[in-house]
């Protein structure tokens, strides 16, 4: 691996998460802040100091993030043992599909334990206290991690390419698929229809009012793509759906 082909992945990685967080910063914030006002999950908006702490501290987190990826495709030692495949005949178009769904699930999986571990006492304030700073997080807080949380967030990449069979387009499209789904969860306002935590398949993904909660109280609704996990174990917060409903009252 030689520097061009890290500041190639973090080049990657960085546009990628900034054209999104931007462009839902741009479009919620100030085009189009009043009309959708009723969407606001906490009515108050950030401070402009939290935005630039947010930006920061995402910048950093880009920067130790794109060390994973960037050693384990370009190290010559390391590419050689990770299942990643270039062509797509090796396991067919369905698989493609499968291995989609495969990293959806462990990447959920991964992150409900991971985030739940670092709300640990002992753990919290070195790894996510940064995080939290965002009690009423924009887009900007999707990445604004602390570098030890970072290393948390990055270290997926390397558990899903050790896992399983990927094709590399696939890899790429998952983490845009990521970076999209966290910019969303972070946003404030909330995106999907009225009653839609109520829906048979609503009930089980992740919303922005469920992360937004998260981030207010720190205490529940751990999840990332899907609540399956809070709903298994129990941490659900049970006031999720009133505040699902006070919203759509307001929208």
């Amino acid at each position: 691996m030689t520097w061009s082909n890290y500041f190639f992945v973090a080049g990657i990685i960085g546009s990628r998460y900034f054209l999104f967080a931007t462009g839902a910063f741009l479009v919620m914030y100030i085009i189009r802040k009043n009309s959708v006002a009723d969407k606001k999950i906490q009515l108050k908006f950030p401070k402009v100091n939290d935005y630039r702490r947010e930006i920061i501290y995402s910048i950093s987190s880009v920067s130790i993030m794109a060390a994973f990826p960037a050693f384990i495709i370009f190290h010559p030692s390391i590419k050689p043992l990770s299942p990643i495949y270039y062509h797509v005949s090796d396991y067919g178009v369905p698989y493609l599909f499968v291995s989609f769904a495969l990293m959806c699930f462990i990447h959920d999986a991964y992150f409900y334990w991971a985030h739940r571990l670092m709300h640990h006492p002992k753990l919290f304030k070195y790894f996510h206290l940064v995080h939290h700073k965002s009690t009423n997080p924009s887009p900007w807080a999707a990445y604004s991690f602390h570098p030890l949380e970072a290393v948390v967030e990055g270290f997926v990449f390397a558990l899903l390419a050790f896992a399983i069979p990927i094709y590399k387009f696939a890899f790429g499209f998952f983490f845009l698929f990521q970076i999209i789904y966290n910019v969303y969860g972070h946003l404030g306002f909330e995106l999907y229809p009225k009653s839609f935590n109520k829906h048979w398949l609503g009930k089980w993904l992740n919303t922005s009012v469920a992360h937004n909660q998260h981030h207010e109280h720190f205490v529940g609704n751990y999840g990332l793509y899907t609540l399956i996990w809070d709903r298994m174990f129990g941490t659900l917060r049970s006031d999720y759906d009133a505040r699902f409903s006070e919203i759509d009252e307001r929208r």
